[in-house]
C-alpha cells in the first residue's frame, strides 16, 4: 500500500511520515511533496491508497485538490491535515471527512489510518470534497455525511427524524428512509449536531428532531411519538427540560 504525504513543511512532513511508520505496517511506501501542485503530480504517477493532505499551504490549499484531479482518478482516502479552526473542524465532522489536528498526536494518526483503509474505495470521497467546499465557502451547515456498509450518504438536517443508539453504530430514520444503519455511533451525532436547536436527546438511546413529534403521552412513566410512529423514550431527569422545550415550539 502507497501513502503521499502533501505539506509545504518539511518537519510536518518528517514527522507524520514516522508516526505513518509507527502506526501501520500496511502502508509499505510513502513519498513526500511539498506543494499541492507537486503532490498531485506524484499522485498521477504512483496513484497511493491514502493522501495526507495540510488545508495550509501557500499557492494553493489543500482544498483546492478537485481542481487538478478528475473525480475517476479520486480512487484514493484523503485525511487532511490542519490547524483549522473550530467552525471549519465543524465543516469536516458534517462531511465525514477524516483529519488530524496539528500537532499530530501518534494515536489520532493510527486511528485515522484505520478507518482510511476500511473505507479505501467506498467513501465517495468526491461527494464529500464537493459537500467540505460547499459547507466552507457558504458557511451555511445544512446536511451531514452518513457513512453506512455499501458508502456514503448526504441528508439535509430537516429530513432526518430521529437517531437511535445501536451499539457502537446508530440507527437513521429520515422522511425517505424508514432505516438506515450508519457506522458511527450515537454520541458522533450528539456532538456534531449540538448547535443545531431542532435535535434534542430526550433519552441516552435517542436523538430526536423536534419538527417530528407527533404526542408525547404521560402515562407509563411519560414517551414520545414521532410522526413515523416510533416511540420514543424520555429520561426521567429529562422530563421537565423536555416539556419546557416542547411548550415553547411555535
Amino acid at each position: 500500500m502507497k501513502a503521499i504525504i502533501i505539506d509545504d513543511e518539511p518537519k510536518a512532513r518528517n514527522l507524520l511520515e514516522i508516526l505513518i511508520q509507527e502506526s501501520t505496517t500496511k502502508i509499505e511506501t510513502i513519498f513526500q511533496a511539498e506543494d499541492l501542485l507537486s503532490g498531485v503530480k506524484l499522485i498521477k504517477e504512483e496513484r497511493p491508497q491514502i493522501v495526507f493532505l495540510d488545508i495550509e499551504m501557500p499557492q494553493h490549499s489543500g482544498l483546492e485538490i478537485l481542481d487538478f484531479v478528475n473525480k475517476e482518478e479520486l480512487n484514493f482516502e484523503i485525511i487532511f491535515t490542519t490547524a483549522y479552526s473550530e467552525y471549519a473542524i465543524k465543516a469536516f465532522q458534517l462531511t465525514a471527512i477524516d483529519y488530524l489536528l496539528k500537532p499530530l498526536r501518534a494515536e489520532t494518526v493510527k486511528e485515522a489510518i484505520e478507518k482510511a483503509i476500511h473505507q479505501i474505495g467506498k467513501s465517495e470521497i468526491s461527494t464529500k470534497l464537493e459537500e467540505l467546499r460547499k459547507s466552507l465557502k457558504s458557511a451555511n451547515f445544512n446536511k451531514i455525511g452518513l457513512p453506512f456498509a455499501d458508502g456514503f450518504k448526504f441528508v439535509n438536517f430537516e429530513d432526518i427524524i430521529l437517531f437511535e443508539a445501536d451499539g457502537m453504530y446508530t440507527k437513521v430514520t429520515t422522511i425517505k428512509e424508514t432505516e438506515l444503519l450508519v457506522c458511527k455511533p450515537l454520541r458522533h451525532f450528539v456532538e456534531v449536531l449540538e448547535n443545531q436547536s431542532n435535535f434534542y436527546k430526550p433519552h441516552r438511546s435517542y436523538l430526536i428532531n423536534l419538527k417530528y413529534i407527533k404526542e408525547y403521552i404521560k402515562k407509563d412513566g411519560g414517551y414520545i411519538i414521532m410522526d413515523n410512529e416510533t416511540t420514543v423514550s424520555i429520561a426521567n431527569d429529562k422530563k421537565e427540560e423536555f416539556l419546557t422545550i416542547v411548550q415553547n415550539i411555535g
